[in-house]
């Protein structure tokens, strides 16, 4: 299979299945372990997946200086990376959508072999594409894996290519020389999804520039900016029809290769694009008691791209209601209210689909939610991400109402 001789390959070669998952914030690894019964996969949690001192791999320690384009591609001496896209568009009649489209890149070891197939490989690239229809209360997500060999999966990127990023036909495309704007297309049965990204304002390095800690033990990071304002043109086909759309995207981006502590088992990521042209970044890291880990962070961006950090009592988040997910019941928060004194923000955070957990392989929340006023006026928009609720493998990628 093209994955070395190294004890590590050998162990990940052995595992009956491998797959990808991450949040706005947090990269997770889920691998099936060998010990299940047959015809039963088992997961690592959260914690375990990113817990351990892996040798071989580069690790996030310090701030860096970031360059781009070249930080949009591959960074492949670090265990893992991805690359992060959501948005809320609407037809010029109103009908709203949000969509998905991520693509993870995980190293099966950290050390360079040579095989004569052409097959071999040492990474792999996982993708997940989804698409709510808010109209008719529809969300489908597929995913799929495909190893870094015949062309079939890759990253490129300055100063060698352009920007690219794909697994089979699906891919991001970003134009040269400055990799925007940034072309995403996906296709699965009836669900598409083809849209140009583009922003004229520069990266936002989130926690200590750039440097995004998780635990107090060092290496327990990521290498993490954001594009959080892009404006999305393009189509969406959803059954047989095709949707010319327009509204704004969210690009989240990092590498690391480990990220969280063993007392934490999961995060709620929020990512909301305000009316008044505000961003806010959130990630609330929940440990094994069920309190909120000290290492939880957040970013207001502002209108003309300036950054305030938020942490501790900065935010105060309040879960005002749950939702149930009608596979084996697992509980998530359903709705929310956030609040920001110190910059005016007292807003409620409502998914659009109560319904929005993927089921590909693994198995997590991640959808598009309103944004609104006290009053229940609208005041924006954005992507949730719930991981650590449902901490199970499910059934092999498929399309699912």
């Amino acid at each position: 299979m093209g994955l070395g001789r190294s004890r590590p390959a050998r162990l990940i070669g052995a595992l009956a299945g491998v797959g990808a998952l991450t949040a706005g914030g947090l990269g997770v690894w889920w691998l099936a372990r060998p010990t299940a019964p047959p015809g039963v996969r088992a997961t690592l949690s959260v914690a375990e997946a990113l817990g351990g001192e892996p040798e071989g791999y580069a690790r996030a320690t310090a701030p860096r200086p970031f360059a781009f384009p070249v930080d949009h591609g591959p960074h492949p001496e670090y265990r893992s990376e991805w690359w992060y896209y959501t948005g809320n568009v609407e037809t010029a009649e109103g009908r709203h959508f949000g969509f998905q489209l991520t693509v993870f890149r995980t190293a099966l070891t950290p050390h360079p072999v040579s095989r004569p197939s052409a097959w071999g490989t040492t990474q792999l690239y996982t993708a997940h594409f989804a698409v709510t229809d808010v109209a008719g209360r529809r969300f489908a997500a597929v995913g799929r894996t495909a190893r870094a060999a015949l062309d079939l999966a890759g990253a490129t990127g300055p100063p060698g290519a352009p920007f690219r990023v794909w697994v089979e036909d699906w891919s991001v495309d970003g134009e040269a020389p400055t990799a925007l704007p940034m072309r995403l297309r996906a296709a699965r049965g009836d669900l598409a999804l083809d849209l140009v990204l583009d922003t004229d304002r520069t990266p936002v390095l989130q926690g200590d520039h750039g440097l995004s800690r998780k635990s107090d033990a060092p290496g327990n990071a990521s290498y993490y900016y954001s594009l959080p304002r892009m404006t999305a043109r393009g189509t969406i086909r959803v059954g047989d029809r095709l949707h010319a759309v327009s509204g704004l995207a969210w690009m989240d981006r990092e590498w690391s290769t480990s990220a969280l502590g063993p007392d934490q088992v999961g995060w709620d990521w929020f990512a909301l694009q305000l009316a008044d042209g505000r961003d806010l970044m959130l990630y609330r890291l929940r440990r094994r008691d069920g309190t909120i880990d000290r290492w939880s962070r957040g970013t207001l961006v502002r209108p003309d791209g300036a950054t305030r950090p938020l942490e501790g009592g900065a935010v105060g988040v309040d879960v005002l209601a749950h939702w149930s997910s009608p596979r084996d019941g697992a509980r998530y928060p359903a709705r929310w209210r956030l609040r920001v004194p110190e910059e005016g923000i007292d807003v409620e955070v409502v998914p659009y689909v109560a319904d929005q957990e993927l089921d590909v392989g693994v198995r997590y929340w991640e959808g598009a939610v309103a944004v609104r006023a006290a009053d229940g006026t609208s005041v924006g928009a954005g992507y949730v991400e719930l991981v650590g609720y449902a901490d199970t493998a499910s059934s092999p990628p498929a399309v699912r109402e």
